[in-house]
Formats: structure tokens, C-alpha cells, sequence
């Protein structure tokens, strides 16, 4: 019988993105295979996944033990409302408009502030626009949402990382040239992680972020992230 640190039940969480999705009810994509590699090298046997919107995961994380969230920015106001991981890679996000959206130019950050911006719910996004006094934010529960709401035209633009504008596009059956990236949030620019909700013991932090860092160390944490999405 298993005791300690690797008897404990371990509950990934993370939103539908390039980089996780769901598939037959099972929780599949790069981020989340180099998530149960993690686990299987730290010898956690009870761990299991689950795909929420984000607003739903972060809440999880932050109020329940041994929670383990994936693919979240790592910001200076997040730092210590977390235990910190892992990092699977840096990040930079685009603002996107339609192509034939002409009456939108965005030139600086200031000029996006006479826009409608979709956002999800609790995200890094929304946080930061919100920290820079962005009042013209419509929020949605997932990326998907946002992504439709720009197709018809309910928002004017939309922040998100290459991949997942990719990714929607395919799922849309849309030539991704109907999109025009107009501007980088370099100061969003960050690290996704994977961070254990601060109530979780120490040692199962400690055992995850050592199985982590051989998982990079060795390359198995490059060559997941490098495959192709769904």
C-alpha cells in the first residue's frame, strides 16, 4: 500500500486550448501529455484530468487541495497564490481582427482601448486589460466563445497566442487569412506553468517540480510540446 506524498490523489485542471482538448472524455494535447509523464515520473498513480472552463479551474485551484492547474501564466499578482511547478514554455499574445475589419487600427496599446476586446473569464488577459483601464472588455467562458464572437462581429478584437488562433480556425473551417494580427502585448509576454493550489503539501510539489525538471532535463518535455495539435 502506498503512503505519503505518492498516495495522494492528484487533480489536473486546465481549459480547452492548442494545447489540451478533450477527445472520447479523455483529456488529450502536448501540455497534457507532458502532465501525466510528470505525474507517472513522480509516482503519483491517482492522478486524473478534467477540462473546465477557466474561470471554473483557476477557482478550483486556488480554493481546493492537491489541485494542480495547467498552461497558467505566471504573473507577478498570481506569485503567491500559487506553488509553482513547472514551466512548459513562454508565451506572447496578439491582439487579431478581422482582415476586412478596416474602421480597426491599432498601433499601440492605447489605440485598442477604443475597441470591444473578447476575453475569458479570470484569464491573464482579462486581468491585465483590466489592470491597464480597458473598460470595453465582453467575457466569455472559453476561447471559443471570444473566437465566434469575432467571426460575427459581437467584438472587434481578440488576444491570443499563434497556436490557438490556428487551431480555432481549423476547427472553423476558416482560411486563418480572414485574420490580421495587429498587435503584441509584450508585456503579457510570460512563462505557462503548472501550479499546485497552495493548500497542497510541499512534498507533492517537490516531487512533481523534481519528475518535471527530468522530464526537461532529458528532452521529453521539448519533443511533447513540439507535436502537432488536433
Amino acid at each position: 500500500m502506498l503512503v505519503g506524498a505518492q498516495a495522494q490523489a492528484i487533480r489536473g485542471v486546465t481549459e480547452e486550448s492548442g494545447y489540451t482538448w478533450l477527445s472520447a472524455g479523455r483529456v488529450l494535447g502536448p501540455a497534457s501529455e507532458v502532465v501525466a509523464a510528470t505525474m507517472q515520473r513522480a509516482g503519483f498513480a491517482d492522478y486524473r484530468a478534467g477540462i473546465y472552463p477557466w474561470a471554473r479551474a483557476y477557482d478550483m485551484a486556488l480554493q481546493e487541495p492537491n489541485v494542480l492547474i495547467f498552461m497558467i501564466a505566471r504573473t507577478p499578482q498570481r506569485e503567491d497564490k500559487f506553488k509553482w511547478a513547472g514551466e512548459f514554455m513562454r508565451i506572447e499574445y496578439h491582439l487579431y481582427k478581422l482582415r476586412t475589419s478596416t474602421e480597426v487600427v491599432v498601433r499601440t496599446l492605447q489605440d485598442a482601448r477604443a475597441y470591444s476586446i473578447g476575453v475569458v473569464r479570470d484569464d491573464v488577459r482579462q486581468q491585465y486589460l483590466q489592470s491597464q483601464g480597458f473598460t470595453r472588455l465582453v467575457v466569455s467562458a472559453q476561447n471559443g466563445d471570444n473566437f465566434r464572437k469575432l467571426l460575427h462581429r459581437q467584438v472587434q478584437l481578440v488576444p491570443m497566442p499563434e497556436r490557438d488562433a490556428r487551431q480555432l480556425c481549423d476547427e472553423s473551417h476558416i482560411d486563418c487569412a480572414m485574420l490580421e494580427k495587429v498587435y503584441t502585448l509584450d508585456t503579457l509576454s510570460t512563462g505557462l506553468f503548472m501550479a499546485y493550489s497552495k493548500s497542497t503539501p510541499d512534498d507533492v510539489v517537490l516531487r512533481t517540480r523534481t519528475a518535471f525538471e527530468k522530464l526537461k532535463a532529458d528532452g521529453t518535455l521539448a519533443r511533447l510540446m513540439a507535436a502537432p495539435g488536433r
